[in-house]
């Protein structure tokens, strides 16, 4: 059995100042930060308000796509990350295609609704499944993979927990949104889902630090496997200066 194999003792001692630090960057890397929340409610924020005014489709589909663009843009000339800021176009861009085809401004609104449905089903699914999505997310981010599934089953339990919260806390935001969608107008539901955007999102992100946080550290597994490659690269080595050594002695006898 490899030391990747090997089970580790599950604690509950409280974690270190650098364990929560490492938290609390792991989270801000995996969700984009104040930042990245910026980028995803410019453009339904610029789409309402627009709409607001003159009930005008066309020009607040328009003026939403066009920023969302140019949040990627500025991404790029700053040389940042931009998947935050390409995932915002995509939606945006759903949204503008969807309310262009039907006419419906309303349905700006439909493709980010249902994926958020969706995630809040994938959270509950796969954690009911013993695979709980935040450690699918986070584990890489952590430099620990799935050895929390079977090596560490206090961050296992700390993983279920966040994505149970996630996974309710988006259902209750689509039990409000979806009767909104059907029975309110399109300035109501944009101001109210605009109103929900930020909130729910802080909660279950503070509630995922508060489960992680009280964890065990995760295990770094990248540095396991580097430190068996070394390992192995010594015993490579060794083994052939042994080997070196015996011939050389070997032939010296044979000489004498």
């Amino acid at each position: 059995m490899t030391s990747l194999d090997k089970p580790t003792q599950d604690t509950d001692s409280s974690p270190s100042d650098d364990a929560r630090a490492v938290t609390e960057a792991a989270l801000f890397e995996a969700f984009g930060g104040v930042r990245g929340m910026v980028e995803t409610v410019v453009p339904g924020l610029l789409f309402v308000a627009i709409y607001t005014v003159n009930k005008n489709l066309h020009v607040s589909a328009i003026a939403a796509l066009v920023v969302s663009l140019l949040l990627v843009v500025v991404r790029l000339a700053m040389k940042d990350t931009v998947k935050h800021a390409f995932s915002g176009v995509f939606g945006v861009a759903f949204g503008v295609a969807f309310a262009m085809f039907t006419g419906d401004a309303k349905n700006f609104y439909l493709p980010g609704m249902l994926y958020t449905l969706g995630l809040a089903l994938a959270y509950i699914v796969t954690t009911v499944a013993g695979v709980p999505l935040m450690g699918l997310i986070l584990g890489p981010v952590f430099k620990e993979n799935l050895s929390w599934r079977t090596r560490n089953p206090g961050r296992k339990r700390a993983y279920a927990k966040a994505s149970w919260a996630w996974g309710l806390i988006l259902l209750a935001k689509c039990a409000i949104l979806f009767p909104l969608y059907w029975w309110s107008d399109t300035t109501k539901l944009g101001w109210v889902l605009i109103a929900l955007k930020i909130p729910p999102f802080l909660l279950a992100v503070w509630l995922t630090w508060v489960f992680l946080a009280k964890a065990p550290a995760p295990i770094d597994v990248f540095a396991e496997m580097e430190a068996e490659e070394q390992a192995e690269k010594e015993r490579r080595a060794a083994s052939a200066a042994a080997e070196g050594g015996e011939s050389t002695g070997g032939r010296h006898r044979r000489e004498a």
